[in-house]
This record gives C-alpha cells, sequence and structure tokens, in this order.
C-alpha cells in the first residue's frame, strides 16, 4: 500500500504541473508550436502502457540509473497521465468566460498573472477532475511497473533505492502463483487498491472544492 501511494504521488508531481501547463500553452498563449504540442498529445492519448515503461527503461533507466526504483515507475505512469491530464485541463480551461480575462487585462494584469490568479482559481475543481483521471489511468496499469519497478518484500521509503512493491505487483505475482489461496488474495489486493483509489478520489474532490465564482 505504502509503494501505491509512493507511485501514485511522485507521478502526480511530475504529471499535473506539466499537463496543466501544457493545457495554458494551448488555451492562453496559443504559440506557434500549439498545433504540434496539439498533435504530440493526441498522439500519447494512445501509446500502450507497455510503451511507456520501455521508453524510460531504454531512455533513462539503462543509460542514465542503471537501477529499477520507484522513481523510474512514476516517470513511467507520469508519461501516460500527462496527456489526459493535459486534454481534460485544455477543455475545462476553455469555459472561462473571456469577460473575465477582458476585465483582467483591463486592470492592468499580465497575462501569466491573470493566468495564475483568475482562469485557474476559477476552474480549480475542474483541473482537480483532471488530475483524477489522471490517476485513473494509470491506477491499474502493471506493464510499466515490470519494466521499472519490479517489486520488494521490504519496506523502500527512498524512491531512488531499487525495486518497490506496490498493490498492481502484489496482484500480478499472486495471479500467476494461481493457487486457490492466491487467488482470494489477489482479490483482496484488488479491493484495498479499489479503496486507496476511492479514498484518494473522496480527497482530491475535497481539496479541490467549487469553482470560484
Amino acid at each position: 500500500i505504502f509503494g501505491t501511494l509512493m507511485l501514485i504521488a511522485i507521478a502526480i508531481i511530475f504529471s499535473v504541473p506539466m499537463g496543466i501547463l501544457t493545457a495554458l500553452y494551448l488555451t492562453e498563449i496559443k504559440g506557434k508550436a500549439s498545433g504540434l504540442i496539439q498533435f504530440l498529445v493526441q498522439a500519447m492519448s494512445g501509446v500502450p502502457s507497455i510503451v511507456a515503461g520501455l521508453f524510460i527503461l531504454s531512455a533513462v533507466l539503462y543509460p542514465i540509473t542503471k537501477n529499477y526504483s520507484a522513481l523510474m515507475a512514476a516517470l513511467a505512469l507520469a508519461v501516460l497521465m500527462i496527456p489526459t491530464i493535459a486534454r481534460t485541463s485544455e477543455e475545462v480551461l476553455k469555459l472561462v468566460p473571456e469577460d473575465l480575462r477582458a476585465v483582467s487585462y483591463a486592470l492592468g494584469a499580465r497575462q501569466w498573472r491573470s493566468s495564475l490568479m483568475v482562469v485557474l482559481p476559477t476552474v480549480r475543481s475542474g483541473l482537480t477532475t483532471a488530475a483524477i483521471l489522471g490517476v485513473a489511468r494509470v491506477v491499474g496499469e502493471t506493464a510499466p511497473l515490470l519494466l521499472t519497478a519490479l517489486s520488494n518484500n521490504a519496506f523502500k521509503f527512498n524512491p531512488f533505492d531499487g525495486p518497490i512493491a506496490s498493490m498492481l505487483m502484489y496482484i500480478f505475482g499472486l495471479l500467476q502463483i494461481g493457487t486457490e489461496y492466491s487467488l482470494a488474495r489477489a482479490w483482496s489486493g484488488s479491493l484495498v487498491l479499489m479503496l486507496i483509489v476511492l479514498a484518494l478520489f473522496i480527497t482530491a474532490r475535497r481539496l479541490g472544492g467549487k469553482d470560484t465564482r
């Protein structure tokens, strides 16, 4: 359970800011690279989870760290989360009335300040939903963990220190054994994982609150 929460937390730290910044660029700045970024986001949305694991394995783990760890797994999960968060955040930001932006500019606020102080608070709950959808995208993905985090029977509090245990790998390992007791434990692990996700979603919704009006 602790390993699962660590993986999700690190993945959120990487993916949520990147996804929201991408959405802000596409909706607020609309720079020359908007078309390319839009294409990349759409293309990444259809990437199989194992491809994200292979990317981190070949681009980061083997040439740089040479060590399976929670950080590597979280990076793979973040690759899968970013397109979902970016696309959802983009649609949410498009719902902000242009009048709010116009009033902000009329008061002398620069674009970055208007986006930070007016646009983002207005759709806070929508952005929270985007983060929730990002977590939902990866919470059941085992393939990236097989390639980046493996598993471990000991507690690991350091995300850089070797393989780490997680509910997904726990369930996968028990299903591989295939006995009556292991299958029962795998179902129990699935129930615990669902409860963890439910608790995360409820917490995120409470923290997100309602949109500012």
